[in-house]
């Protein structure tokens, strides 16, 4: 019985095994360049240097330079440290950055609802910060205080002189001010802004939130210590 013939493979094409050593040589020369551009830079000093007639090849000096710690830090962790003993966490906010402090006090301890008359616990932290602000006057004779009031009218009663948010926001800045000026810190740091209701901190329909949004905001810009 005759055998059959197997089927012979059928033979590649010239131009596909000149374009597979094409590829090979184009992937060889990719990873080349991979290789080349990830340079040791010591190395290649190292390497240069006999070239250049240099006896011996000096390492780069590289300067750490340190984070950069803003100024308006230190004023904080003062003021902190000093209010912290005096008024419960709710009743203010500490924030900074490189160009102020922000001391935020809500009205829940500083101002019966709708009136502009300081409380006693209101004072008493006010007393705590004047130290480091008088400390801070003698260091920087360009630091400044913006004293920001943002009032929300309430249900409670409204004394007679008060016309509406914004003339209430304006008088108990004017109460924060006065209060600092009177001991002793200078009155050409101050300025006074009310923004009455056009700023709220909280838009959520909850009472004690809503409450929240009755506060006063001390921004103490400085310069670089001198």
């Amino acid at each position: 019985m005759a055998r059959e013939k197997k089927e012979e493979c059928p033979s590649i094409p010239g131009w596909l095994v000149s374009f597979g050593d094409l590829m090979s040589l184009l992937l060889t020369f990719f990873i080349l360049l991979y290789a080349m551009s990830t340079v040791d830079i010591t190395k290649a000093l190292k390497f240069l240097s006999y070239f250049q007639g240099e006896p011996k090849y000096k390492p780069l000096q590289i300067n750490v330079v340190p984070p950069i710690v803003p100024f308006t830090t230190d004023v904080v962790k003062k003021i902190k440290k000093r209010i912290k003993k005096l008024l419960p966490t709710h009743a203010f906010q500490l924030s900074v950055t490189t160009k102020y402090a922000m001391i935020r006090l809500f009205n829940d301890v500083f101002f019966e609802p709708n009136n502009y008359t300081l409380l006693p616990k209101a004072k008493e932290a006010l007393d705590a910060m004047v130290e480091v602000l008088k400390e801070l006057q003698k260091k920087d004779k360009n630091f400044k205080i913006k004293v920001q009031g943002h009032a929300f009218l309430t249900d409670d009663p409204i004394p007679a002189d008060i016309k509406d948010s914004w003339d209430l926001s304006i008088k108990r800045a004017e109460q924060v001010a006065f209060y600092l000026m009177q001991k002793g810190v200078e009155p050409s740091r101050f300025f006074i802004t009310g923004y009455g209701d056009t700023k709220p901190l909280y838009t959520w329909n909850n009472p004690l939130l809503k409450r929240r949004n009755n506060r006063v905001e001390i921004l103490i810009e400085v310069d670089k210590p001198q």
